[in-house]
C-alpha cells in the first residue's frame, strides 16, 4: 500500500459517529501531535496549529461519520435505533453494524418483516428506518442486557477498506469526512518541514453530520481569517445521473463548491483556487447544489465573516458502507491544497475583503 491509502485505511475502518467520536479523534491525535500545537474544543474537535505570523488560515474537516443510535431493545432482544446523519433507507437492510457497548463492540445485522411475509402489493415499497431493526442474535431482552447493549449506544457500519483497480481505487466506509481528514494531515505534514505564510490550523470537527457543530466550537479556538474546507464529494458519474444535474467524474480532479445549502463562497477566494489548479495543470471540476451544506456553513459565519471555500474529492455511493475515491482524485486536490496555502499570505488574505 502507498502512503496515502495505508492513512485512508487506518481512517476509514476507525469507528466515530457523531457525537462519538473518541477513537477516531485519538487516531487523528497521533498523527497531528508532531505536526504543531495541538487543542482540543469542549465538545472534541482537535486543532493543530503551526506557523506564528501571518493571517490564521484554518483547514477543515470533520471526523464524523453517519450511524446510528440505539434508542430501544424489545422483549424479544431487537434493537430499535435512530440515525445519525441522513441515511437513504434502500441501502440498510442485510448491512451489518456494530454496536458499541461498555463492554465492547457487538456485532448486529439491520432486518426488517421478510418479504415471504408481506402482502404483494406492498413488496415493491421501500421499507423505511423506523419499521427495520438491529438483530445482534438474541432471543430476549436478558441477552441483550448480559451482551452490554444500552438505549443510546451508538451504531456504526461494519466495513473493511478495500483496494480496487490495481490499487487506484480506494473502497470503504465513512469517506465522508475521512478523505477530508487525511488531507488535514497530509498538509500538515507538509508544512510542518516547509515553510508557510501564514499560522496554519488544521482543525478536524465533530457532529458535523448532525448540524455542523464542531464547526462552530473550532473556529473560537482558532479565529480564522480565511477558512479552506475539505470534504467528500457527490459523483454524479453513475447510471441514471444527468449532467446537468452533476458532472463530477470519479478520477476527474479535485471539485470547487460554486454553492451549496448554507455557503456561497467568497469569490476572489474561489477564482484564486480555479487559477491555481490552471497554473498546476490540475483539472478542476464544479459542484453547485441546494441539498447538503459543509462545515464552511457555519465557519464562514464567524466572527464579522470568514472568506471560505469549499475543496473536495468525488466520491461514489456517499453515505453507505462502501464509498468509492480515486488516488488520483486525492493526490491532487493535495496539491492544490498546499499551493492554495502557500498563496495566503498577509496581503492576498486582505485582499480576499478588500
Amino acid at each position: 500500500m502507498s502512503q496515502f491509502s495505508e492513512l485512508l485505511k487506518e481512517l476509514s475502518e476507525a469507528h466515530g459517529v457523531s457525537g462519538h467520536e473518541s477513537e477516531i479523534r485519538s487516531i487523528v491525535r497521533r498523527h497531528l501531535q508532531p505536526l504543531g500545537k495541538i487543542e482540543q474544543d469542549r465538545i472534541g474537535s482537535l486543532v493543530c496549529a503551526n506557523g506564528t505570523e501571518g493571517p490564521r488560515v484554518m483547514l477543515a474537516a470533520h471526523m464524523d461519520e453517519i450511524g446510528f443510535m440505539v434508542t430501544f431493545i424489545s422483549e424479544e432482544g431487537f434493537l430499535r435505533f435512530l440515525p445519525l446523519g441522513g441515511w437513504f433507507d434502500q441501502v440498510l437492510l442485510g448491512q451489518r453494524v456494530i454496536v458499541k457497548t461498555h463492554k465492547g463492540d457487538v456485532p448486529g445485522v439491520i432486518g426488517a418483516k421478510p418479504p415471504h411475509l408481506i402482502a404483494q402489493e406492498e413488496r415493491g415499497k421501500v421499507v423505511e428506518k423506523k419499521n427495520m431493526y438491529i438483530d445482534i442474535g438474541a432471543t430476549a431482552k436478558a441477552e441483550v442486557e448480559e451482551a452490554g447493549v444500552r438505549p443510546g449506544d451508538p451504531v456504526v457500519p461494519e466495513s473493511s477498506f478495500q483496494l480496487l483497480l490495481n490499487g487506484n481505487v480506494f473502497s470503504g466506509k465513512a469517506f465522508d469526512d475521512r478523505v477530508g481528514v487525511g488531507l488535514v494531515i497530509e498538509a500538515m505534514r507538509h508544512f510542518a518541514a516547509n515553510p508557510h505564510p501564514n499560522v496554519l490550523s488544521g482543525v478536524c470537527t465533530v457532529m458535523e453530520e448532525v448540524g455542523l457543530r464542531g464547526a462552530k466550537t473550532s473556529s473560537e479556538l482558532v479565529q480564522p481569517d480565511v477558512a479552506i474546507i475539505l470534504e467528500a464529494e457527490i459523483c454524479g458519474d453513475v447510471p441514471g445521473i444527468k449532467p446537468e444535474e452533476s458532472n463530477i467524474k470519479l478520477g476527474g480532479g479535485p471539485s470547487l463548491v460554486l454553492l451549496e445549502a448554507r455557503l456561497i463562497p467568497n469569490l476572489k477566494l474561489r477564482n484564486l483556487a480555479i487559477d491555481l489548479a490552471r497554473e498546476l495543470g490540475i483539472s478542476l471540476q464544479f459542484s453547485a447544489g441546494l441539498g447538503g451544506a459543509t462545515d464552511g456553513g457555519q465557519i464562514h459565519l464567524h466572527g464579522t465573516g470568514v472568506p471560505t471555500v469549499v475543496l473536495g474529492v468525488p466520491t461514489r455511493h456517499i453515505h453507505s458502507h462502501s464509498g468509492m475515491i480515486h488516488k488520483n482524485d486525492f493526490e491532487k486536490t493535495l496539491r492544490l491544497l498546499i499551493a492554495l496555502v502557500e498563496r495566503l499570505d498577509s496581503r492576498t488574505a486582505e485582499e480576499l475583503t478588500a
